[in-house]
C-alpha cells in the first residue's frame, strides 16, 4: 500500500510509503482519501499525524504519470485530486504534518491540509509547479495564501522557489523546526496530547476556525455561537467545569 493508517493510543499515523520520493500518483491520492475518511469515522482515532518517513515527506505529484495526460484527462482528474487533499483537511480532529526532507508541490499542499506543521531542520518546502508551466492544483493557491498571506504565497508560487526550514518558519509555512531525527516524535507528542482532550470541543474549535476563514465574520460568529452553546450538552463540558471548580484549572481528564 502506498499509504497506511496505523493507530495507537488515540493517534492515527497516515504514512506515505511510495519510495523513493513518495510521489503522489493517482493511486496514492485515492488511497489517501480513503484513509482520511477512515480516520474521520474511527472513534479510536482522536488525532492524526501525516508522515512520509525519515528521509522525505513527499516530493510532489508523479510527473511521468501527468506528462501523458491531456486536457480532457485532467479535466476528469482534477476534482478527484483536490477531493483527496480536502478529505485530509476536513478530518474533524487535530492533524499535524511531520515534515522531513522535501515537501514540494503536492507534498507541500498535503502539509497545508494539516492544522499544525513540524519540520526537520533540513526540510525544504515549495510550490514549483510554475516551472512546469502549471499552477498548484491540489489546493496550493488557496490554502497557502490563507496561511501565509497572498503576497508571500504569490512569491513562492510565481517563482517556484524552494525554502529551507528556517525561512519556512519565518514565513509561517511551518510552526516548529526540530532536528531531523526528532520530527516524528515531536509530531506524535503534539497529537498524543490532544488525543487526551475533549474530542467534541476540539472538533467544534476546528470547524469554527476553518469555517470562519472561508466566510464572512457574521457567519463565522454564528457557527461559533452554535457550537459554544451546543457544548453545554456534553459530558466533557460537565467534567471540565467540575474539575475546574473542585481541583483548579488544567486538571480535567476527558478519557
Amino acid at each position: 500500500m502506498t499509504v497506511t493508517l496505523e493507530v495507537a493510543e488515540g493517534v492515527g499515523t497516515l504514512r506515505l510509503d511510495r519510495p523513493p520520493m513518495n510521489a503522489l500518483d493517482v493511486a496514492t491520492q485515492d488511497r489517501l482519501k480513503e484513509l482520511a475518511e477512515e480516520a474521520t469515522r474511527r472513534e479510536d482515532v482522536r488525532a492524526v499525524v501525516i508522515y512520509g518517513g525519515e528521509k522525505v515527506f513527499a516530493a510532489g505529484a508523479d510527473i511521468k504519470e501527468m506528462q501523458v495526460m491531456d486536457h480532457a484527462a485532467m479535466v476528469l482528474r482534477a476534482r478527484a485530486l483536490q477531493d483527496s487533499f480536502t478529505a485530509v483537511a476536513r478530518i474533524p480532529k487535530p492533524v499535524v504534518a511531520a515534515i522531513t526532507g522535501y515537501a514540494l508541490g503536492g507534498g507541500c499542499e498535503l502539509a497545508l491540509c494539516a492544522d499544525y506543521r513540524i519540520a526537520a531542520d533540513n526540510a525544504k518546502l515549495g510550490q514549483p509547479e510554475i516551472l512546469l508551466g502549471l499552477i498548484p492544483g491540489a489546493g496550493g493557491t488557496q490554502r497557502l495564501s490563507r496561511l501565509i498571506g497572498p503576497s508571500k504565497a504569490k512569491d513562492l508560487i510565481f517563482t517556484g522557489r524552494q525554502v529551507k526550514a528556517d525561512e519556512a518558519l519565518t514565513l509561517g509555512l511551518v510552526d516548529r523546526v526540530v532536528p531531523a531525527a526528532e520530527v516524528y516524535e515531536a509530531a506524535h507528542a503534539w497529537a498524543a496530547k490532544l488525543a487526551q482532550g475533549p474530542a467534541i470541543a476540539l472538533r467544534a474549535a476546528k470547524e469554527s476556525i476553518d469555517t470562519g476563514l472561508e466566510t464572512d465574520i457574521d457567519t463565522g460568529l454564528a457557527v461559533e455561537r452554535n457550537w459554544f452553546a451546543g457544548l453545554f450538552a456534553t459530558e466533557d463540558r460537565e467534567r471540565g467545569m467540575r474539575s475546574f471548580v473542585e481541583e483548579g484549572p488544567g486538571k480535567a481528564k476527558f478519557l
